[in-house]
């Protein structure tokens, strides 16, 4: 009995698809040649081609090198690319030899801890984050290989490994010494990526796996460290070698065919004219401000005040270029101090969660490598010194919250100054001197000290971070958790909604509740349901990003102005008195300012957003730089840690000691005899001397050489 085969001709099927759904993307790789190289194929569109179009898709998936090939061929047979030089040469055989096919969007995405020996030679699809970067270098492709007589052989490489012809491949000649000729050889673009399981995929305790990727010609310098991307090839193996010795395992990687970013920048979110429509009604309702800020962590209660400045702070100022070169950042940046229960972690993990490039931290266990960039030995590629980037770099236009602050290392919180203030890190590591950009807004939390606030001691002696840091926000909220029996009853209440809402969901998931439909669910869930949705929120916030740039009015000028001299003002007069704001509170409320206008999509600032913001910030002042004992405001608790009042005491309690010294015959300062002094001459009560003195001794300024003495560590000049 005869066997009938069936001749199947995969490259005419190639060009009618070709023909039929991208004759125009051929005509633009004609016309544009060598800029635009690469053609796309839409594997959904090739799967919707009839039943040749599933077949062409399955045999993508299995025989992948096959099927680039029979695409080349159905674009040189059937003519689909032409092209001339400037001679007017026909070069046409030449840029379809050139011309990269790929193929996106693929419906099945493979987990990276999921790739198989089975899916060696197999084209797949993975997501994940790019973790590191390799430089763009040229690989050799084709080898032209010359001898002493000056024939010219030609051998093909592999990847990773350099081989020679072992003769020239000349007939009547036998020479074996041969040397590469790289003016005759074919280069191409190279680079690796190493790419990162996405944290989402992952179940408790597991460690993200890995995998590299080889891409080439026109893929490469397209991605950085820390976006997503989707990346498309074919699956590949090489041969490990440990010790010179060849392995029978392999190690896998990526022959790269595309690259798709997955989760983009504001200034990439795709926004349709109905959402735009929707956008600016929104922009127009008087009671925007509120509903963002209810959109924000809705299942927790209340905190008002700070939901509307971390919207502010999503909107952000405008970012300045002046013309000397020097920038003025428009990123807000804000603090969160309270006691322990009052929601602080879950409000930064929800920003996160709207921020397009959004990455949480928590201080205890982040350093200052891991929050700017780490130095490390690059076994990626040639096996050199690179920088890998940290926290602060991977958010750079986006949102970096950082919890538990007040638990960071010493050393590592000084990385922060330069990041919140420049929007840079310099780095200077292992022979690598560089300056990453971190334009990023920082949202901070941290708990007091001793565990809850005390409200009648200074903030920066309750929070365990250095003045110098804490005068860097812009807004630093104090978050009390005081007992109020109507504010209790309601967040109770609240907070029992959202768990018995959440316990009907899991429930309906196992066993159906009879008669529970959307509009059921709806009403369960309305108390902890954001206003606006948050994919909306997202897409309003990258439309004001992109095209809301609000001027000054002068009637907000005027308003900001105002306010800054009114508090200056105090000390105009009084030298004594202590200075309550200075210019960086001013540039806050210039930033501020500009959120809110952007808020409403406003082409201005008026009058109602300085008065907003003027608001705002008077507020935290009241809270963190009020100095009870002068009666006013003192900025000074806050950018230098001790107030006016404190440096006053400190300065007569050292003259008082000089005194006493200088007086005794032992040299030394008796501590009753201070005291009386302090109380009688100076009129300060012996508690805050006492205390004062110890600051003094921690400090190093002065020692007891014997108990009830004290003398200068050095001498005073």
């Amino acid at each position: 009995m005869a066997v009938e085969l069936e001749v199947v001709d995969r490259v005419e099927e190639w060009t009618g698809f070709l023909k039929k759904k991208y004759k125009s993307e051929l005509n633009k790789i004609s016309r544009e040649y060598p800029s635009e190289r690469s053609l796309e194929i839409d594997y959904g569109v090739l799967e919707k081609y009839g039943k040749i179009g599933v077949v062409l898709a399955d045999e993508l998936l299995e025989h992948p090198g096959k099927t680039l090939e029979d695409v080349k061929d159905a674009i040189r047979t059937s003519r689909l690319i032409t092209g001339k030089d400037v001679e007017g040469n026909d070069i046409s055989d030449t840029i379809i030899g050139k011309v990269n096919i790929r193929f996106v969007r693929l419906p099945r995405k493979t987990q990276i801890r999921d790739i198989r020996a089975d899916d060696i030679n197999k084209f797949i699809s993975i997501d994940g984050i790019v973790r590191r970067v390799t430089e763009v270098r040229p690989r050799l492709v084709t080898g032209a290989f010359r001898c002493v007589n000056g024939h010219i052989t030609y051998k093909k490489q592999e990847y990773g490994s350099y081989s020679e012809p072992d003769m020239c491949g000349h007939a009547e000649c036998t020479l074996k010494k041969l040397e590469l000729v790289q003016s005759k050889s074919t280069f191409i673009d190279s680079q690796k990526l190493r790419v990162q399981e996405t944290p989402e995929g992952l179940r408790g305790g597991e460690q993200p796996q890995n995998i590299d990727i080889d891409t080439i010609d026109d893929l490469c310098g397209k991605v950085s460290p820390g976006d997503r991307v989707i990346v498309n090839g074919i699956l590949r193996s090489v041969q490990r070698v440990v010790g010179g010795q060849k392995s029978t395992v392999f190690d896998l990687y990526i022959e790269c065919n595309s690259i798709e970013i997955s989760i983009k920048e504001f200034e990439e979110v795709n926004i349709s004219e109905e959402d735009e429509v929707t956008i600016k009604d929104m922009a127009a309702d008087p009671g925007v401000y509120g509903k963002i800020a209810r959109s924000i962590a809705p299942t927790i209660y209340g905190n008002d005040e700070v939901k509307e400045a971390i919207a502010l702070q999503m909107f952000g100022g405008i970012p300045k270029e002046m013309p000397d070169g020097s920038s003025l950042r428009g990123d807000i940046h804000i603090l969160l101090v309270g006691d322990p229960g009052i929601a602080k972690s879950q409000l930064l993990r929800y920003v996160i969660k709207l921020a397009p490039r959004g990455i949480y931290t928590s201080g205890k266990s982040a350093s200052s490598a891991g929050l700017t960039a780490a130095a490390v030995k690059d076994d990626l590629g040639d096996g050199r010194w690179t920088l890998e980037a940290g926290a602060l770099v991977l958010a750079d236009k986006g949102i970096a919250a950082v919890d538990e602050m007040d638990k960071m290392q010493k050393d590592d919180r000084s990385s922060l100054h330069e990041a919140m203030e420049q929007q840079s890190v310099s780095i200077a590591k292992a022979g690598i001197n560089a300056t990453l950009r971190t334009r990023c807004s920082l949202l901070g939390a941290a708990n007091p000290k001793l565990g809850r606030f005390d409200e009648y001691a200074n903030i920066s002696e309750q929070i365990n971070m250095p003045p110098s840091l804490l005068s860097r926000f812009d807004l630093i909220f104090i978050m009390k958790d005081q007992p109020d029996a109507t504010r209790d009853l309601n967040i109770a209440r609240h907070i029992l909604k959202a768990h018995s809402a959440g316990e009907k969901i899991m429930r309906h998931k196992k066993y159906p509740i009879p008669g529970a439909d959307d509009e059921y669910f709806q009403r369960e869930l309305a108390p902890v349901t954001p206003e606006i949705d948050a994919a909306m929120l997202r897409k309003y916030l990258a439309y004001a990003k992109r095209n809301c740039f609000p001027l000054l009015k002068d009637e907000a000028k005027e308003v900001l102005v105002q306010y800054y001299q009114s508090l200056r003002s105090v000390a105009y007069e009084n030298s004594d008195k202590p200075v309550p704001i200075t210019a960086r509170q001013l540039e806050a409320l210039v930033r501020l300012a500009e959120a809110s206008a952007r808020v409403r999509l406003a082409d201005e600032v008026e009058q109602e957003d300085a008065e907003r913001v003027v608001k705002i910030v008077d507020a935290c002042l009241r809270q963190v730089a009020y100095d009870a004992k002068t009666g006013s405001l003192d900025i000074d608790k806050i950018t230098t840690g001790t107030s006016r009042s404190g440096r006053a005491i400190r300065r007569e309690l050292k003259e008082t000691i000089e005194t006493l010294i200088q007086a005794s015959d032992d040299r030394v300062a008796k501590v009753d005899q201070i005291m009386e002094t302090m109380e009688n001459k100076y009129h300060y009560k012996r508690d805050e001397v006492e205390h004062i003195l110890e600051r003094m001794r921690m400090d190093g300024e002065v020692f007891q050489p014997r108990n009830g003495l004290i003398k200068f560590t050095a001498p005073m000049r």
